[in-house]
């Protein structure tokens, strides 16, 4: 049986993405499968760019608002419920978009899972409790001590990876960098044109303070306070997410709104670093400019995918 044909929209934070792959399938008459991690929870709206309700309908997304955000979500959860909406998809003859800036996502999709030790609810909760009474970075820099590869692909503040990659070393006294080499990621399932969307590093972070000024306009802060409002947790996994942390330490009097604001600014610029690395580690994405000048190329491009077995 062929492959199905899958294109993927990846590529740093704030390069238009979402909007670009809204284009394409309203033109194709395609479907979207969101590769985002915090998209996934509902709530969590200002703060990662989700497109408006009246957007979304203009095209079927899959993956977005589908979890409460006391709920855990994993890499392994993507790949079992993008795989079935894939396969759906291509018996229904739709052109399928996967888009987001998760890079694991995509790898998972694409290259599959390795299997390593199962969860420890009870591990994480103790190295949470350890972590409460030490400097901010306290288990990243574990992390580091352990498994210096994984370390350096997290941010400090992604507490539950930085958790993940703890526990599979305290369990197998081996690092979580070493099952992901092993595994090599060698599976391939799929026929996937990779679009990457891209800009000069100050373009980027031009686009991305604008972004985080315009978020704050739309009302960031009310939404993260209306979330803690309605019980939930400044643990609960969406709220480490970028962003909401900072914001959840304003309203908790740690930090002045300027300093917070900045900080906001400066995580994302890092994230974004942490995107371009991952993303430029894999040649088989084919880069275009952000933006409209390289838009009429992308088409090109996804019409010769097609054209071709």
């Amino acid at each position: 049986m062929r492959k199905p044909k899958l294109l993927a929209v990846v590529g740093p934070t704030a390069t238009g993405k979402s909007r670009l792959a809204l284009d394409l399938a309203e033109r194709l008459g395609g479907e979207i499968i969101n590769a985002d991690s915090v998209q996934v929870y509902r709530g969590f709206d200002i703060g990662t760019a989700k497109l408006s309700p009246e957007e979304r309908r203009k095209v079927p997304h899959h993956l977005i608002d589908i979890l409460a955000p006391e709920g855990d979500y994993s890499a392994a959860s993507f790949r079992n419920q993008a795989d079935r909406i894939i396969h759906r998809l291509q018996e229904e003859g739709k052109a399928i978009f996967v888009v987001g800036g998760t890079g694991l996502y995509l790898k998972v999709l694409s290259r599959g899972l390795f299997h390593g030790p199962g969860g420890d609810p009870g591990l994480r909760e103790s190295l949470r409790q350890k972590a409460e009474g030490e400097a901010e970075g306290y288990l990243h820099r574990e992390l580091e001590k352990v498994d210096p590869e994984a370390a350096s692909r997290l941010h400090p503040h992604d507490t539950f990876r930085i958790l993940r990659a703890l526990e599979v070393y305290r369990h197998s006294r081996k690092p979580l960098s070493q099952f992901q080499k092993e595994h090599g990621f060698r599976e391939s399932q799929y026929q996937i044109l990779k679009i990457g969307l891209t800009a000069d590093r100050q373009e980027l972070y031009r686009r991305i303070e604008s972004r985080v000024d315009s978020m704050m306009e739309k009302g960031w802060l009310k939404e993260v306070q209306d979330l803690l409002n309605q019980g939930i947790s400044p643990r609960a996994k969406p709220m480490q997410s970028l962003g909401y942390k900072r914001l959840v330490s304003f309203l908790a009097g740690e930090l002045d709104w300027a300093r917070a604001v900045n900080l906001i600014k400066q995580d994302t610029r890092r994230y974004a670093k942490r995107q371009i690395t991952w993303f430029k580690a894999d040649p088989d994405i084919h880069w275009f400019s952000a933006g409209l000048a390289d838009y009429p190329a992308i088409r090109e491009k996804i019409k010769e995918f097609f054209r071709h077995s």
